[in-house]
This record gives structure tokens, sequence and C-alpha cells, in this order.
């Protein structure tokens, strides 16, 4: 596709007015880069946080548009809600100011899924999707039925960690079916593009990613939902903090200090955005040497316990660091599947069921019901 094919979806975007106006969403600013990639049309379209709810048949407008488009097979369009401060005011700003302040908007929760983790860090380098991928299968072995998407849109880990490739199949209406293997079911932006593809998409396009991929795809009947996060505190992590309705975040450190430092950013985070934190994990804990048993502790030991305790989290274990949890991790054979005997996969499963513990009943009822005509 061409930047002329991206000029011809903007203008058929030109012909989607906005509620309530005589202006069309390209006209009032509200339309993000557009992004083609195998007959797709990537876009979102930015409208007032407190009129979101109601704007689901202005999206589908949109991506009706997009659709009239010669050679554009299908569109993932999302809304946002992200202006900044000093940026363009919502289109009827102008006209009719609010009578009274805008209500807090409620997260919306994907359906048929009973609650959504979120795995968390506040750097990258600390084992946080390999921890992710074990996490799910331990609560897997408690006898849940459990899902796992993978939030990294710039360096998705999951199709090598759980060994998948392919391309996801189109399911009915607009929906997606997720990847599958270890009796997981898998969404990651690793199976759309190839592995060494280099994604190059600004926030909003990522947020978009985000939020159709976990409401658009065929998750079925799940009683939790991991979400492998990117690392920091950006976008990504605000969008589906602050728009989807997450029954908790684990937080995934090493012990030295500079971990701990970015660790507590992704705890603020979190905070300001009223997600409750379920615990903190040590990872890389301490090596314990395979020929002679001697105890290593590489990155030093307990800080993040300590910082569990000053926040006054739980802190869920240690994970340590070992040769054969990088080695079947690189081969797509994670350890709680390989050795489920070991001493490790023993870790996981008991940390998974510290978490489900804090996750509590009164999240594992239905979420609510969005539809999609």
């Amino acid at each position: 596709m061409t930047q002329g094919d991206k000029k011809q979806i903007e203008q058929a975007l030109e012909n989607v007015v906005y509620p309530g106006s005589d202006k069309n969403i390209v006209a009032l600013g509200m339309v993000s880069e557009i992004f083609i990639a195998d007959a797709k049309a990537y876009f979102s379209i930015t409208v007032p946080a407190d009129k979101a709810d109601d704007m689901e048949p202005l999206r589908l407008a949109a991506e009706k548009a997009a659709l009239g488009v010669h050679g554009i097979k299908s569109a993932m369009v999302a809304l946002t809600a992200d202006r900044k401060p000093g940026s363009a005011p919502s289109p009827r700003a102008a006209a009719a100011p609010p009578k009274s302040p805008p209500q807090p908007r409620t997260k919306a929760g994907v359906p048929g899924i009973g609650a959504i983790i979120a795995v968390a860090s506040g750097k990258g380098g600390v084992g946080k999707s390999t921890t992710a991928v074990n996490l799910a299968l331990g609560l897997q072995s408690l006898g849940l039925r459990v899902g796992i998407l993978d939030a990294d849109i710039y360096g998705p880990s999951l199709p090598r960690l759980l060994k998948i490739s392919g391309r996801p199949q189109q399911g009915e209406g607009r929906t997606i079916m997720p990847m599958e293997n270890y009796g997981l079911k898998v969404m990651s932006m690793g199976f759309l593009v190839d592995e060494e593809a280099a994604m190059i998409w600004r926030g909003p396009m990522v947020q978009s990613a985000l939020l159709q991929m976990l409401r658009e795809v065929a998750w079925g009947e799940l009683d939790v939902l991991v979400l492998d996060m990117p690392p920091g505190t950006g976008d990504a992590q605000l969008t589906i903090a602050q728009q989807v309705a997450l029954a908790g975040a684990v937080i995934v450190s090493t012990p030295q200090d500079m971990a701990l430092i970015d660790a507590r950013k992704a705890v603020t985070m979190f905070n300001k955005v009223e997600v409750p934190i379920l615990g903190v994990i040590e990872n890389m804990s301490y090596f314990i040497a395979p020929d002679t048993g001697a105890r290593y502790d590489i990155f030093g030991h307990g800080g993040a316990k300590a910082e569990a305790e000053r926040i006054d989290v739980p802190f869920l274990g240690e994970v340590p660091l070992t040769i054969s949890i990088r080695e079947l991790s690189d081969a797509g054979t994670p350890v709680v599947v390989a050795e489920p005997n070991g001493p490790q996969a023993q870790i996981y499963r008991d940390i998974a069921q510290r978490v489900w513990t804090q996750v509590g009943a009164d999240v594992r009822r239905p979420a609510p019901r969005i539809v999609f005509e």
C-alpha cells in the first residue's frame, strides 16, 4: 500500500460526521496517523472521555468507510480519549460547555473473562515475560481456564516463549481467533507481523492495537486473562490501566536497587489509576551452582521482599536464576510444562496460588457484556 492509499482512507473518513456537529472527524483532527499492513488499515479516533461510551456507532461508521476503500480488506479502529493538556478542545466544547463536571469513566471488562491480571515491571530485562508465561501456566494448574495477551507491541515475545507460529484465523464478524498451545489461549502482535519486523507505530496506534486485541479476539469463556505488559510506564500501560477493568497487577523485579527504583514507578502508576497491586515477585533472586550446589546472590537478595513490605503489598515469592528456566524458555517449553515436578515449577505454582487468592472471589463474576454488531 502507498501513501496514496492512506489518502484515500482519509478522504473516505471525511464522510464520517461527528454526532451533533456539521464537521467530519478528519476536519476536527480526531483521526490518528493511518497505518496499512497486509491490506488492513489501523487507526484510532480520539473522542471526549465523557462521551466515549456513546461513540461506538461513530467507530463503526469509520470502520465501514475504511473498508469501502479499494484494496482494504479489514480495518482495526479504536476509540481513544487521551488528549493532552494544551491540545485542541473536544469538538463540542465551544458550542455547549457541560452543565456539570464529567463523571469518572467506568472501565470496561471483556466479555466472558472473569478477571484480568497485568504482569508488569518498571524496566526491561527482569524476566517479566518468562514470569508471565509461567504464572499463566501456574494458574492453569489450579484448574482455571487461562488466556495470555502479549501487550508488548514493539517487542512481542510470546510466540517464541510458547512455541507458536503462523497467523490467527478470522472468526465470526470482526473477531480474531486466538492461537493456542499448552492449553493457553494466546494473542500477540508477533502473530500478525514477521519476527524481525520493526514496529514503528506512534502512541495512538499502539493503544488502538491493544484495545482491539483485548476486545475483538474470540477469547471465549476464561477464568483469567494474563496481560504481559511492556516494560515502563508509558502510553500502552496507561491505556490498559485506565480503560480496562483490571483485577490487579503483579510487579516483577530483580533484587538490585536499580531495578527496584523502576519497579516503584510501576507501583506508583497503578496506584494512581486505582489498580490493586496483587504483589511483588523477586525474579533472578539467587543462583545455585549446578556442579557444587553453592548459592550465589548475583543481583543481591531480598530487595523486592523488603520493598513489598515497605509499600505494604504482598510478597509473592522468589524465583531463582537457573539455566533450565532460560534454556526451556528459549526453546518455547516453559518450565511449568517441561518440568512440572521440578522445584522451579512448584515455585511458579505457589506464586499463582497466592495471586489467585489475592484476586478474590468477588472479581470472578462475569464481565460486562460488550456487543459488536
